[in-house]
């Protein structure tokens, strides 16, 4: 685990644990997916709190197993490029965008079936549901929408990065990895019926790409900065300024006199910085073999 990234290491130990207090309080006849899912906002167990809490719960094993894994596949990626501060507020802000958009898909799904007008609701086997009992069964859980969200970021980051999926053969670009993921769950959403969150997903999504796109356009009003800000980056600058006694536009910052020595690192520096000017023009896929070799052996220089 000292591999993984912070926020990545400690939501995938949340949920992990979120998971074993469920399986273990149900021993005890309490559903903590019941207390903490999300509850559709017209049932009387809706509390807002569940907006957040929904995400770390999970309604099974392979559940859980899915989510987690594309968390650390993919997760560490995009937080080792944007940092814990931006990762972290782009997962909670998604995962609750996604909350949001499962209500109002339950809102339709309530609108469009005239639910209101009925005091009960008969079951498949012939038994009458009080109104109020039925709609607290609409609970959403898990971190899916969330995790969507991340698939978008890598997919946008580094749209020509190929990766293997499984039972495919061959590997594919995250680019089409991503719209081929977006179609199936377009398709599933409005057109089968399961108890798949498939809303939830496209919403973590959406909530995904509006704030990436927004990032974008407006980089001078993210507290988070972009995405040259990135824990990787600024190591290098500040391991330039170390051993360089320059800053990275290439001013003095300290009164170093070994001059044969700078000479010696320019050439390094120069090579870094032009890899780094290629990450924020192209993207870090657009990289070479050798020049990831060197930004990553870099960043690891004491």
């Amino acid at each position: 685990m000292r591999s993984i990234p912070t926020i990545t290491k400690n939501l995938l130990i949340i949920n992990i644990l979120a998971f074993a207090a469920y399986y273990v309080l149900t021993f005890r006849n309490i559903d903590l997916n019941d207390i903490l899912g999300l509850h559709f906002f017209l049932a009387s167990d809706f509390k807002i709190y569940q907006l957040l809490t929904y995400m770390f719960m999970h309604g099974g094993l392979e559940h859980l197993f899915f989510n987690m894994f594309a968390l650390w596949m993919f997760g560490c990626v995009v937080e080792n490029i944007w940092g814990p501060k931006k990762f972290l507020f782009y997962y909670i802000f998604c995962g609750i965008g996604a909350g949001l958009v499962q209500e109002v898909a339950q809102y339709v799904q309530y609108s469009m079936e005239g639910l209101a007008a009925f005091d009960t609701v008969v079951s498949a086997d012939g038994m009458k549901i009080p109104m109020d009992s039925y709609l607290n069964l609409w609970t959403t859980v898990g971190a899916s929408g969330a995790i969507y969200a991340i698939l978008l970021a890598f997919g946008m980051s580094f749209p020509e990065e190929r990766i293997f999926i499984f039972p495919l053969p061959i590997p594919i670009k995250a680019k089409w990895f991503i719209t081929i993921y977006i179609a199936i769950e377009v398709f599933t959403a409005f057109f089968t019926t399961s108890n798949v969150a498939h809303f939830a997903h496209l919403g973590g999504m959406l909530f995904g790409f509006l704030l990436i796109k927004y990032w974008r356009r407006h980089p001078e009003n993210s507290y988070f900065g972009n995405d040259s800000g990135s824990p990787i980056i600024e190591k290098l600058r500040k391991n330039w300024e170390k051993h360089t006694g320059k800053d990275a536009h290439g001013s003095t910052t300290s009164g170093n006199p070994d001059w044969d020595y700078n000479a010696r690192q320019k050439a390094s520096e120069e090579e870094i910085d032009r890899i780094l000017d290629k990450i924020r023009k192209n993207g870090y896929a657009s990289l070479t073999k050798e020049e990831k070799q060197k930004l990553f052996d870099s960043s690891n220089k004491q």
